[in-house]
Order: C-alpha cells, then structure tokens, then sequence
C-alpha cells in the first residue's frame, strides 16, 4: 500500500501524521510512503530526515493525494484538503464529526473511507488513540488556565497555587476521565484547590484513591455544578461522549454569575464544548471574553507541543496503520471490531451512530455497509 503523508494545515498545527521512525517501520512491512514537503519541520524534521527513512518527498499536498492509497494525518481535514479526497481512498486521522456539518457532507460526498481515531475503541476498554493527546491536552490545560489568570491575560491576576499566607486559586475539574485526570494532577502539583465533579463513582473513588484529602470529589448535579462552577477561579471542561456533540454542562447564566476575571478552558471544544458560552479559537486568538470571564478553547491544544504529541500519537496509530496497510481496509475492519468502531463514514454512508443522530443522516451499521457477517467478529 501506497500511505501519504500531507503536511497540516490548520493553524499553528505543528505535529505530523508520522515521524521517520513511523516510515522505516512501515516501509520495513513491504509498503511505500510519500510525505509532502517540510511536513516534519514543524517537530524537529526535516526531508532528508524523511527520506533517510525511506520516504519520497513530494511537493504539493495534491501530488501526496493524487497518488496515496491511505492518507495518515493528525487534524480532521480543512475544505481544501477534502476537496483532494477520492472514493475509496482511506483517511485515518482525528475527524471529530459530530458538531462538523460541513465536514460530514464533504466526507460523505468524496466516498472516501473514513476512519476517525477518536472512536476506535480499546480492547481493555477506553479510547486508545484519543488516551495519548487527551492526557497532552489534560496536562496543558492547568498551563494555560494558569496563563489566563494573569492580569495582563484578562484574569483574576492570581497565581494557581498561591504563597505561603495567600490562598491558592480554586480549580474546578468537570470530568474524571483521561483529561480530567491529567488535568488534577497538574493543578495539585502547582498548589492549587482542586474540586473535582463526575456522574461515575468509580471515577471519584480513583481520583480520591490517588489523590486523597488534597482533591475534593464530587458527584455531578445541577445543583453541586452551578455551585462549584460559580465560585471557581478556573474552570477544566474535560467531558467526552465518544463520537458525540460534547454535552453543554454549564449554562450561560453560571458563567454570568462567575467571578469577573475568572477563567474557562473547554478541552471538549474539538466535540463542540461543554460550556454554553464556548467557540472555538486557535493558538493565534487562543482566548476570548464573555460576561467578564475568560475562555480559552482551542480545538488543537496538544499542537502548541507537537514534538510530544506526535510521537506520543504514533507510539498508539503506527499498529493499526500497518493492519490496514498490511490487510487493506476491509479485512483490518472486519477481523477488529475496535477498528471497526473508528469508521465514521465509508463510501458516502455514515457509519457512526452519534454523527448520524447528530447531524441528521440515516445511521448504517458499519458491518452492514461493509458486509460484513456478524459471525466473522
């Protein structure tokens, strides 16, 4: 198989679909690659780094799409990308369809295969290919929450974890999972009060079991959320529905009543965001204001570390990029129902039943569209 390589494009996104270690393995299991030009630059990489691997090097994003049988990328492709999809190409990338109308119809419309990293499942459970940048993102969010506290930045002009004989700022975390959790661990380090909320007990027992009296954990209710949002320094929306719209936990009237120069990071923007107040920005314009509050939510945070995140991302895609290439699609798909759950879209069908209810198509059973027999997984 033929994979390519394009370079990002969506702003300041740095990281690549693969490294050159990536490549050589690749290329080790008979395929070839071909990567557009400088698309390692941003990580640390150059061509000839690239071609050391094996790689040839082409100049123009159409050239590395006119000729892949798989794309490899990292961010769900912009217009002009999609426009360079054909029908039955493979695009294995982070898609995060479901509040992406636009996207959707193009996808659909190229009758490409359509494989979304964020909903292939693991095999212990969890998300396998979203674990490694929402523990990026996690981590990152206490930085950049902690940036946005300062004066110049808009916010209350408070440190996040105070000095001796100043009280540290109040960290809500919304969400106990892969993000949240990364996410306290972050603010406890820093010295920060941190309140945790989850519907699931089992993960308040966890963060309570790791983190003890220094962490207060919640259960989640209309009630405990307004009461702890409204009285927070910093807010972390670490939410995630797999495949679905993000769920709009805090209204517009809790952030109305939060304290002026307080400071939202909505890590669920990529789904949509969990705040009602939320719209996406980018590391350019990482942050806006509204009803006194700052926010940020930038729908590619783990791009401002791209070095880290890329390798942390190819140590989870580099297997399953070589099942696929190595089996083709449609066996990968049918002998791994995890895999199969990545299929979002396949040859103008849409395969995932939150994107389907979401945006309003017709939902197909990705084994249906694929014919698959149920027996065979």
């Amino acid at each position: 198989m033929l994979i390519g390589v394009p370079k990002e494009i969506k702003n300041h996104e740095y990281r690549a679909g693969m490294v050159p270690g990536s490549v050589r393995e690749v290329i080790a299991h008979g395929h070839q690659v071909v990567v557009e030009t400088n698309a390692g630059a941003g990580i640390g990489f150059t061509d000839e780094d690239y071609i050391e691997a094996g790689a040839t090097i082409l100049d123009t994003p159409e050239e590395v799409f006119a000729k892949a049988d798989m794309i490899v990328k990292v961010k769900e492709p912009l217009a002009e990308e999609r426009k360079l999809l054909r029908k039955d190409q493979i695009l294995f990338t982070y898609l995060h369809l479901a509040p992406d109308q636009p996207q959707t119809e193009d996808l659909v419309k190229s009758g490409a295969v359509c494989i979304a990293y964020e909903t292939v499942t693991g095999r212990n459970g969890g998300l396998p290919l979203l674990a490694p940048m929402s523990e990026v993102a996690g981590r990152m969010s206490i930085q950049a929450g902690a940036q946005c506290l300062e004066k110049s930045r808009g916010g209350l002009g408070m440190l996040l974890g105070g000095v001796p004989g100043v009280s540290p700022a109040k960290c809500v975390v919304i969400g106990a999972g892969m993000v949240g959790s990364n996410a306290i661990r972050m603010a406890v380090g820093l010295g920060a009060r941190v309140v945790v909320l989850d519907r699931s007990i089992d993960a308040l027992r966890r963060v309570n079991a790791e983190f003890g009296s220094r962490v207060e954990t919640l259960f989640s209710s209309q009630e405990s959320l307004e009461q702890e949002v409204t009285t927070a320094d910093l807010v972390i929306g670490g939410v995630l529905i797999p495949g679905a719209a993000a769920p709009k936990l805090v209204t517009e009237d809790m952030v109305k009543k939060m304290k002026p120069g307080a400071v939202l990071v909505d890590v669920a923007i990529d789904q949509g965001g969990c705040f009602a107040t939320s719209k996406a920005t980018t590391h350019a314009e990482p942050t806006f204001i509204k009803h006194d509050v700052v926010h940020y939510c930038v729908a590619n945070m783990p791009g401002a570390v791209p070095r880290t995140s890329t390798f942390a991302l190819n140590n989870v895609t580099l297997p399953y990029i070589i099942q696929i290439a190595n089996k083709g699609y449609r066996e990968a798909l049918a002998s791994d129902p995890h895999l199969l759950n990545g299929l979002n879209v396949y040859k103008g069908q849409v395969t995932e039943r939150s994107v389907a209810d979401n945006l309003g198509y017709d939902y197909v059973d990705p084994k249906d569209a694929l014919e698959i027999s149920y027996d065979t997984l």
